[in-house]
């Protein structure tokens, strides 16, 4: 559709249906009778016909519903006002949900930001907020949300990497949010021209793909690994230096260089070593 024609919502003006269906029967009842009497035949037959094409004037609006009307393909307006409405019989009447409605989309396989390939799924929570941009901006909006917002979570997939690293401050894995957050809005600037407001987006699936998924794997446990294995160093180192100072400063033991390197050792492997270290009595002097 060309923009410079894009139509906006606009309220239609329509009557209680209630008010109309007594009038209705009223002049039904009235009509009837008339159609017997030769002077006025010729007119109940014309009363006839118009109260008959008035009954096809009343159309029913669900509650968080909108009813599009349209008079020979010209767009009239929208009643949003629930109930047993009536209005134009001329007019066509398209129903259209106002709801929440959510989907989750397909599982895409895509690289991410490193080029890894990657599985990931989004639930998209969204609704209808203008029933003309809806009905006539595009051809079915509910198949173009679903399209637009696999787009969407593509473009999202390849702007992030999947895991933090030092060189990438997000990723997809660990800032949830952050990536939600850009999700929902690269979804709502898809559908803006369609009247559909994205309310809320969020990742449900997210993995590497098969034939990477071990090597990742490896690679995760690797990294877990050093982590740890820096922290113990830390720790260790520290706690050896706290123990040489400790001896200098109570003077209870005297230490040169050569047997301090050889209590610094023997420390670094009992604190740093993965299995229980057996002990070995020295009954040596160490003065």
């Amino acid at each position: 559709m060309n923009q410079n024609a894009q139509i906006n919502e606009s309220r239609a003006s329509s009557a209680a249906g209630i008010p109309m269906l007594l009038l209705l029967l009223a002049l039904t009842f009235f009509a009837l009778p008339a159609l017997f009497v030769i002077g006025l035949r010729i007119p109940a037959v014309l009363a006839a016909i118009v109260v008959f094409f008035c009954w096809f004037g009343f159309f029913m609006v669900q509650p968080n519903q909108g009813a599009v009307l349209q008079l020979f393909g010209r767009y009239v307006g929208t009643v949003r006002d629930e109930g047993l409405r009536w209005a134009n019989p001329f007019y066509s009447k398209r129903a259209l949900s106002l709801r929440i409605r959510n989907f989750e989309s397909n599982k895409l396989k895509v690289n991410d930001l490193e080029g890894s390939p990657i599985e990931i799924g989004a639930v998209v929570v969204w609704q209808v907020v203008d029933t003309a941009e809806a009905t006539f901006a595009v051809d079915d909006y509910e198949d173009f949300v679903h399209v637009q917002a696999e787009s969407a979570l593509r473009q999202s997939a390849t702007s992030y990497p999947y895991d933090l690293h030092d060189e990438h401050k997000v990723s997809l894995r660990s800032h949830t949010q952050e990536i939600a957050d850009h999700l929902r809005k690269e979804i709502q600037e898809r559908l803006t021209s369609a009247g559909v407001k994205v309310l809320e987006a969020r990742i449900s699936h997210l993995a590497y793909a098969a034939e990477i998924a071990q090597a990742m794997l490896q690679r995760q446990q690797a990294t877990a690994i050093i982590a740890a294995r820096t922290k113990i160093v830390e720790g260790a180192v520290s706690m050896v230096h706290m123990a040489l100072d400790q001896l200098d400063a109570k003077g209870a033991i005297k230490l040169d260089e050569e047997r301090k390197a050889a209590m610094v050792s023997n420390l670094l492997v009992v604190l740093c070593g993965e299995r229980g270290t057996q002990p070995i009595v020295n009954t040596g002097s160490i003065y």
